[in-house]
């Protein structure tokens, strides 16, 4: 995925609060409470997920459970193949000190010179500076996500540099576990689809809209499966 790369909304603020409160950790990620009972109302309504989502087992959408990690390796990753996001992640992090998670002021003490030797272009070097200062000074409002709606966070998000639509409901998925989102731009999605529902053929924002309402209140597992069904490494941020 990556803002217009192939890789790979509940509105009302209870429905969205719901995914954030439900989920179960691990040693070092969480993965959603609410992913079985995703599938089995999956599989009952849709034909072609009633046969790919046991091909995937027990395996579940995982969050790292950090945000601003999350959304620096969104900006690491747009425009780029997983693997070449991979590598310049690892030298990005080795520019940081031995923190975990990742702190918004030690990726603002570093020079844009310095992040590019990393391998970001200019453009991203600036952007993740950007999201360190939107996250040092309180422009970003963490500890509001569970009462707002998706869209409400979308928003939020957009309004710094480098994050876009699709970004955003990256991160709706892949950090806050929102179980009802649907990234029409994302073209994994779009190739999924054309592939598991239409023999390969186009297909159009419409016809994604029209399998989407049939994948509520679930669509991000929808999707997430649909990804899998391109390839089997799971994407995780």
């Amino acid at each position: 995925m990556g803002e217009g790369v192939t890789k790979p909304v509940p509105a009302a603020a209870d429905a969205a609060g719901e995914a954030s409160s439900t989920m179960s950790s691990g040693a070092d990620f969480v993965t959603p409470a609410y992913w079985d009972e995703a599938c089995r109302h999956l599989t009952r309504r849709d034909r072609v997920l009633k046969k790919l989502i046991p091909r995937f087992g027990e395996a579940r959408l995982k969050s790292r459970g950090d945000a601003f990690t999350t959304l620096a390796r969104s900006i690491v990753g747009q425009q780029i193949s997983v693997k070449a996001a991979d590598a310049v992640w690892q030298r990005f992090v080795q520019l940081l000190p031995a923190a975990h998670p990742i702190v918004p002021a030690d990726v603002l003490a570093l020079e844009t010179p310095t992040l590019r030797s990393a391998g970001l272009s200019a453009r991203k070097a600036e952007y993740l500076r950007d999201l360190a200062a939107h996250f040092a000074d309180g422009s970003v409002h963490e500890t509001d996500w569970s009462a707002m709606s998706d869209e409400a966070i979308v928003e939020e998000l957009v309004a710094i540099r480098g994050i876009g639509r699709w970004t955003a409901e990256m991160f709706l998925i892949f950090h806050l576990m929102r179980p009802n989102v649907l990234p029409l731009d994302d073209l994994g999605l779009i190739k999924g689809i054309s592939l598991n529902y239409f023999s390969g053929e186009p297909v159009s924002r419409a016809e994604v809209r029209e399998l989407g309402d049939a994948w509520s209140p679930y669509r991000s597992v929808a999707t997430w499966y649909l990804w899998r069904s391109l390839d089997p490494l799971p994407v995780e941020y």
